[in-house]
């Protein structure tokens, strides 16, 4: 049972990292915003020169990861492989497992920190005064779920059963609703209202005739393939309903007619 419980914690905390690098990359994205305006940011001595680590170098890396997660869920989504991930991990290049550690340990050590230096520079109560409809918000979040649930099958999953367990196991419904739960957590805590800064900066610098740098339009290209994962799923979602249907008539159709002949009979 106690192997149970820390297996649940540690796929769920190490999941998490995916929505929390969005949540880092608005952050930077809003910093960066500010500065172009010539706002001053006022940030403690420790923190200046981490701040300008993860403002100049720390989003090209998070752009690269975060990209190149959804692109594989997107394709996923398409056509029910698991391209990109499983292609990459499955063969010969594999990785060993304290080489999958390193990085898991890695991207949470630099997402825990540079989320803390936003916080002391005060970036996460900006607000840029502009909000998208709330079809647009939840179907955004069904396309970061949609991401995250990839994002752990593919990587978190099968690094942490081999650790604890020794080989893979079967997704529990457990693990599902605990995740399912985190993430709406820091959905309504904080995603909701500073994640939407991914699409809004870069629309604001076009409206004021400002440059639109390449991690702008970065940002605006992850919000919206996030948004597609969303359609994606909701699509999916309806044939499936649909489906069940049909087949529910025909079903009945079916047993319908074969009464209809033994009542002649």
């Amino acid at each position: 049972m106690l192997r149970e419980t820390f297996h649940i914690l540690t796929v769920t905390l190490l999941s998490l990292l995916l929505p929390l690098s969005f949540l880092l990359l608005a952050r930077l994205s809003i910093a960066h915003y500010l500065l172009s305006l010539g706002t001053n940011i006022a940030i403690p001595q420790p923190f200046s020169l981490v701040f300008s680590f993860f403002l100049y170098t720390n989003p090209t890396l998070l752009h690269a990861f975060v990209s190149f997660i959804s692109l594989a869920t997107l394709v996923h989504g398409l056509t029910g492989r698991m391209a990109l991930l499983s292609e990459a991990t499955s063969q010969s290049f594999q990785p060993r497992l304290y080489t999958a550690w390193i990085f898991l340990c890695t991207l949470q050590v630099c997402v825990g920190l540079g989320i803390e230096v936003s916080i002391a520079a005060g970036i996460e109560s900006t607000s840029l005064g502009s909000e998208r409809s709330l079809l647009c918000r939840v179907v955004f979040f069904l396309g970061l779920h949609e991401t995250m649930l990839h994002w752990s099958r593919t990587i978190v999953k099968p690094v942490v059963d081999d650790t604890i367990f020794g080989a893979a196991r079967e997704e529990r419904w457990g693990e599902r609703v605990v995740m399912a739960s985190s993430l709406g957590g820091l959905w309504w805590w904080r995603l909701r209202d500073e994640v939407e800064s991914l699409a809004i900066v870069a629309e604001m610098k076009r409206e004021l005739l400002m440059g639109v740098g390449v991690a702008d339009f970065v940002g605006w290209w992850l919000y919206y393939l996030t948004v597609t994962i969303g359609m994606v799923r909701v699509v999916k979602g309806l044939m499936w309903v649909g489906m069940v249907l049909l087949c529910r008539r025909k079903v009945e159709q079916t047993n319908g007619g074969s009464c209809g002949d033994e009542d002649k009979v």
